[in-house]
């Protein structure tokens, strides 16, 4: 297994790897909102996806990966009633890519930081020649 650290993304927020290569797969720690450059987390539902979706992208680009290569995605949200507003946001980031990740959505209690949402995300490294 290999480590992945990006600054474009934020630290950990506990003790945990933010990204491990293992075989020809990524693995990525679950991403709350939190901006890198503040270390603080947005707020707003919406502000927040945004902010998981760029610290997911800065991490996939470290591993040399984009999010075409994203095969799985689990989502955490804090409101399921939030669902709706998720899917539309998810499909937007998703547009450009032609095979859509597996995906399981469910509601939880709550989160670090109380943020309101947080994504697993499982990608494919493919082999370079």
């Amino acid at each position: 297994m290999i480590p992945l650290f990006t600054e474009k993304a934020p630290k950990p927020v506990g003790p945990y790897s933010q990204a491990l290569m293992a075989g020809d797969f990524l693995f990525l720690s679950g991403q709350i909102g939190i901006d890198p450059e503040t270390g603080k987390l947005r707020e707003g539902f919406t502000d927040q996806v945004k902010q998981v979706f760029d610290n997911i992208e800065a991490i996939l680009q470290a591993g040399g990966v984009g999010k075409e290569s994203i095969v799985r995605v689990v989502v955490y949200l804090k409101d399921i009633s939030l669902f709706k507003e998720f899917n539309a946001l998810y499909e937007d980031f998703f547009k450009d890519v032609p095979v859509k990740p597996v995906r399981t959505t469910v509601e939880v209690s709550g989160l670090p930081l109380d943020a309101l949402v947080e994504l697993e995300i499982t990608a494919l490294v493919k082999e370079k020649t």
